[in-house]
């Protein structure tokens, strides 16, 4: 795919978001990412998700990693929106993008990987190629990115490459592409500890992925009104 040597885009018609979007709520944030496609270029390759689950995250809640206090290995949380912050969980890779305010961000959970004339069959064989599944075989399309490590993973994004850098247009960016989920559902966050702040609901995901996120929160049990709420793309999202 050609790059435009006009505006400095990978290709013509690519839509970087700006750093303005992401200075901005993290709750807003964290909805509007869905829908979203993440870009990265691995040698000839640009390897493409669609976010389709996030988790926002703020200094003054006890579940932020900045909540624990400025660190060098933090700092991307405490620089301007736009910021990419990743750090390693369970052994794997997490990718997050600082947001609006000192401290908080937003948490990118789960993809879907997506096919287009930027990414096609060559793009999702190289993903299966870096997730596989346990026993060595092809991991399923839905599951290859269903997870914040298993996106990393399928993506190539690494902590050492990417950690308090910028977005760059050759390399790394997210890409707009008109897509709005129609329902979007809000509920608590995954893997936050006891007492600290496990009941606020800043985990949002779109509702046509559901299946396809870290856990369904539209799974048997759940509950809307208790366990989740689904808003349309109209509604504010709720404190």
């Amino acid at each position: 795919m050609p790059a435009d040597p006009i505006l400095g885009l990978p290709w013509a018609d690519a839509r970087p978001l700006p750093d303005t979007f992401f200075d901005r709520d993290a709750q807003t944030v964290a909805r509007e990412l869905l829908g979203k496609v993440i870009r990265h270029r691995l040698g000839d390759l640009w390897l493409s998700a669609r976010i389709i689950e996030t988790e926002a995250y703020y200094l003054a809640e006890k579940g932020s990693h900045a909540s624990l206090g400025y660190t060098e290995k933090r700092k991307a949380l405490f620089l301007d929106g736009g910021h990419i912050y990743m750090y390693y969980a369970r052994g794997g890779d997490s990718l997050n993008f600082s947001a609006g305010g000192a401290g908080n961000a937003v948490l990118i959970k789960s993809g879907h990987p997506w096919m287009d004339r930027v990414s096609g069959d060559e793009a999702i064989a190289r993903m299966r190629q870096l997730n596989p599944a346990a026993d060595g075989s092809e991991r399923p399309l839905g599951k290859l990115c269903a997870g914040q490590t298993l996106l990393c993973k399928a993506m190539g994004l690494k902590v050492p490459d990417w950690d308090a850098q910028r977005f760059d247009t050759q390399r790394l960016f997210v890409d707009d592409l008109g897509e709005t989920p129609a329902q979007v559902i809000q509920a608590t966050r995954l893997g936050i500890p006891h007492g600290r702040d496990e009941h606020l609901m800043y985990r949002f995901v779109d509702a046509a992925f559901a299946p396809f996120c870290t856990r369904n929160p539209l799974r048997r049990g759940q509950v809307e009104g208790r366990d989740y709420y689904l808003l349309d793309s109209s509604e504010a999202h709720r404190p």
